[in-house]
């Protein structure tokens, strides 16, 4: 998007340049998160509820499950340098099948539930950095945050609906649900067997001198995408069971789809703006939104829930777009080497959340008072950041790719 160029304007002339796969990739960035956030966002509910899990145990599930999705991007993003961007898109959404499946098994054999949840993760971690090195391939600098855009409010979207739509179902009929979103996966998996190969991509095998390094790895952005994901992740992972505690599943659901029509709505337009924003004022806006979120929901009342999320959700707007174009911006790796070592800055605050977390969420429930939690999560918001300041790294000068064609 061009410095001058209002959102809007920025991101209609986008979309207007998406071909037949490009518009099949965002039809289907709103469907894979549809399925899976139709199972997901209840897991913690789920496993507590409906196989007797302690609240201790849930949390150690689900750092292990954060840790498997997002740090496992950096196999996918070094997968796709070697096989190719299609392939490891085709082979993730079937791993992810797969996964669903044993969901679906596991309610007659409840012990399979934890094996099945991970291998949904590992299925997503392949797929991730794939998608969006697909999307954003051959784009210019300024493009880039408008093609990013659409495809996090495709992502969002998906992930607004599919609670919505399950919530009634998750704990009554999860056997009809999971089936569902199973056929779901096959459809979409089928779809990506007939996208195009990509045009100017390097052969399997095929690698350029000094990319997909360690050392290619850009400090500040990976540890503050840590850090973001840490903080956002007491919010992700136990809002479902604090909400539904004070409120319904049915209310937990419509704020979720509050949060994400945010991020579907705001991001978009705004992503000029995020583009254009200093870093560091960037780091300050998103951590200060976080922390406002999370210590309105330690409230605990109806519009308490809403005002938290709300908070939280333009917080992580500003926070997650900004940190993946500073680490486009400033490492010399491919995109798909890039995305996937920002999942794996992710998985690590992810899990982090979920460990600390789960444990803390535990002891505020034995003591009959979980609205501490999100007070002490609202103070390290505001602690911790300040640390990245050491982190400071000069800009690395991308450079110019042989691949200069989008790859459809």
């Amino acid at each position: 998007m061009g410095e001058g160029a209002p959102g809007g304007q920025g991101l209609r002339a986008a979309l207007s340049a998406l071909d037949g796969p490009l518009r099949f990739l965002l039809l289907s960035s709103f469907l894979i998160p549809l399925g899976s956030f139709m199972v997901l966002p209840f897991m913690s509910v789920f496993l507590h509820e409906r196989l007797g899990m302690g609240l201790g145990t849930v949390g150690v599930v689900l750092a292990v499950a954060s840790l498997v999705q997002f740090s496992g991007g950096i196999v996918g993003g070094a997968l796709a340098d070697r096989v190719g961007l299609r392939r490891t898109m085709l082979w993730a959404l079937i791993i992810r099948t797969a996964g669903f499946v044993g969901l679906l098994l596991a309610l007659r054999w409840p012990p399979l539930a934890v094996g099945a949840l991970v291998l949904t993760c590992c299925g997503a971690a392949l797929y991730l950095p794939a998608n969006k090195a697909y999307l954003v391939h051959g784009v210019d600098d300024e493009q880039r945050p408008a093609f990013l855009s659409a495809g996090n409010a495709a992502l969002n979207a998906g992930m607004a609906v599919g609670p919505l739509v399950a919530g009634p179902f998750v704990l009554s009929s999860p056997g009809w649900l999971f089936t569902a979103v199973t056929a779901l996966f096959v459809l979409v998996t089928a779809g990506h067997a007939r996208l195009p190969a990509a045009a100017g991509a390097r052969e399997p095998g095929e690698r350029e001198a000094g990319r997909g390094l360690p050392a290619g790895t850009a400090a500040l952005p990976f540890a503050a995408n840590a850090l973001a994901f840490y903080l956002y992740f007491h919010f992700q992972h136990f809002l479902a069971v604090y909400a539904v505690e004070r409120a319904s599943s049915a209310f937990y659901s419509l704020v979720l789809l509050l949060c994400f029509t945010l991020v579907i709505v705001v991001q978009p337009l705004a992503s000029g703006l995020i583009q254009r924003m200093p870093y560091a004022t960037a780091l300050t806006a998103g951590f200060a939104g976080l922390a406002a979120g999370l210590a309105v929901l330690g409230i605990g009342t109806r519009p308490a829930l809403v005002a938290g999320g709300v908070l939280v959700t333009l917080g992580d707007i500003v926070l997650f777009l900004k940190n993946d174009l500073e680490a486009l911006r400033r490492s010399p790796c491919s995109d798909a080497v890039v995305f996937g070592r920002q999942r794996l800055a992710a998985g690590l605050g992810a899990c982090a959340s979920g460990v600390l977390g789960g444990q803390l969420y535990g002891l505020g429930e034995r003591a009959g008072n979980t609205g501490w939690f999100w007070l002490l999560a609202a103070v390290q918001c505001l602690l911790l950041p300040p640390v990245l300041l050491a982190l400071r790294d000069a800009p690395a000068k991308r450079p110019t790719p042989a691949m200069t064609t989008k790859e459809h």
